[in-house]
């Protein structure tokens, strides 16, 4: 039975979506969440942690979970800033390499969902989605 919940769409979309970008970013090491915070870091230079979960929406302590381990896969490094009480991350060496691989994979992923989905309603879609 199909769920006319907007919700549960959503949700079913957005896991599947997640699925073909995961598989595709696989041989780089990465999953698309740490692909998101690896080109928001190379796009923004040293944030906060507030800062960082300001920008995806996230609660301090999921940015602090996935910021951690993105530090132990040596793909960012602590920063240092104005204030000590505040911990800022940049993206390191290691996360600009992993950039470099994922990023033509990502393009791929891109690619394969906008051939599914066709161009009117890939037009449509990010219309949609941009309204919520």
């Amino acid at each position: 039975m199909m769920s006319s919940c907007y919700c549960t769409l959503l949700r079913d979309a957005a896991r599947k979506a997640t699925a073909i970008y995961d598989d595709a970013l696989l041989p780089a090491g990465i999953t698309v969440a740490q692909f998101r915070l690896l080109r928001i870091l190379e796009r923004r230079g040293p944030l906060s942690m507030t800062e960082l979960g300001r920008l995806t929406e996230l609660d301090r302590s999921t940015i602090g979970r996935n910021a951690r381990l993105l530090e132990r896969m040596d793909l960012v490094r602590p920063a240092p800033g104005p204030d000590q009480r505040e911990a800022l991350v940049e993206l390191a060496p290691e996360g600009r390499n992993a950039l470099a691989a994922a990023t033509p994979l990502w393009d791929g992923a891109q690619a394969r969902i906008e051939a599914s989905l066709g161009a009117d309603a890939e037009e449509r879609l990010r219309s949609l989605l941009r309204a919520l």
